[in-house]
């Protein structure tokens, strides 16, 4: 269990690594992310990373393969074929691999690095490869083998570089779109909860207090119409609670002393004094969160019997 004020950044793609700060993961180079959701998130710097690199390699790789493949379109200028047409393949595909690319050449290299093999690597090798043959066969085609040549020139895979990189950044933009609804979803659960609750201290008077300072056996205050802030058990007093966020149910439960509270749930009506009994990461609205941030990075059998 994390102490209090503490953070656990994980990656969402390796499980196992653990860190306290952020960061990039050891083995795949993905960003790290918190363990736990927060109630309140800006946007994901990854994701804007993302989304730009992906537009740039659009910009590049439309052109790019409207000139590998002008062999096959009608009425491209002469001017556009032959040897200038390599040079400028070069030229476009240049920064949407060592620029847009990098990211994923970077993640690639580690996996290599640290011999834990995934879609990286794959990816890495392939862009790598296509990308550097092609470029030997435009500076120095005489070095090209005759069994790698088209005829009397050697074949070009530029393209092919530059879409692998276009398209494995789209599939990155989107699994981060994913990820980031996820964690609103999340947060709007942790919303729930209020942020602040009234505390009686030990001389009777009653004080308002950060959610965070609250502990286990704090005695609390909770007015008509106010949501419970932790899960504990009614002291004094009775109410009126709808419990529909958890239960369904819209109709409130009548609750007195004795009874079991359970944080973000909302007293309809009548106050009561409760007493704390589970606070912080104890709740059952932060198992929740915690339980589905789990499976959010769970990998599936199949998926490391695909990397193998």
């Amino acid at each position: 269990a994390l102490a209090p004020g503490e953070v656990l950044y994980i990656c969402p793609m390796c499980p196992g690594v653990e860190s306290p700060v952020p960061g990039a993961c050891p083995r795949c180079g993905m960003a790290l992310e918190r363990a736990v959701p927060v109630a309140t998130a800006g946007d994901d710097p990854e994701l804007v990373d993302m989304r730009r690199r992906f537009g740039w390699a659009v910009v590049f790789s439309v052109p790019l393969m409207a000139l590998a493949m002008g062999g096959m379109l009608v009425g491209l200028p002469r001017a556009l074929t032959g040897p200038t047409s390599g040079w400028l393949q070069f030229a476009l595909a240049t920064p949407v691999v060592l620029w847009c690319g990098a990211p994923l050449l970077q993640r690639g290299w580690r996996s290599l690095r640290s011999r834990s093999f995934n879609m990286f690597t794959l990816i890495g090798l392939g862009v790598a490869v296509a990308y550097g043959f092609s470029v030997l066969a435009v500076m120095l085609p005489q070095l090209v083998p005759h069994a790698f040549r088209h005829g009397e020139s050697a074949g070009l895979y530029f393209e092919s570089a530059a879409m692998i990189v276009t398209l494995v950044l789209l599939g990155q933009v989107l699994e981060l779109r994913a990820r980031q609804k996820t964690g609103a979803a999340l947060r709007a659960l942790l919303d729930l909860v209020p942020r602040k609750a009234h505390r009686i201290e030990p001389d009777g008077t009653e004080a308002e207090v950060e959610l965070a300072h609250v502990q286990a056996g704090d005695t609390l205050r909770v007015r008509p119409g106010e949501k419970i802030p932790v899960d504990g058990t009614v002291l004094e007093g009775a109410g009126a609670v709808d419990e529909s966020m958890l239960t369904g149910e819209s109709i409130p439960v009548d609750k007195g002393s004795g009874a079991a509270l359970i944080g973000g749930t909302v007293n309809g009506g009548g106050a009561f004094v409760m007493r704390a009994d589970r606070v912080g990461g104890a709740t059952l609205v932060a198992q929740i969160v915690q339980t589905v941030a789990d499976a959010q990075r769970s990998r599936a059998p199949v998926q490391a019997l695909a990397d193998r």
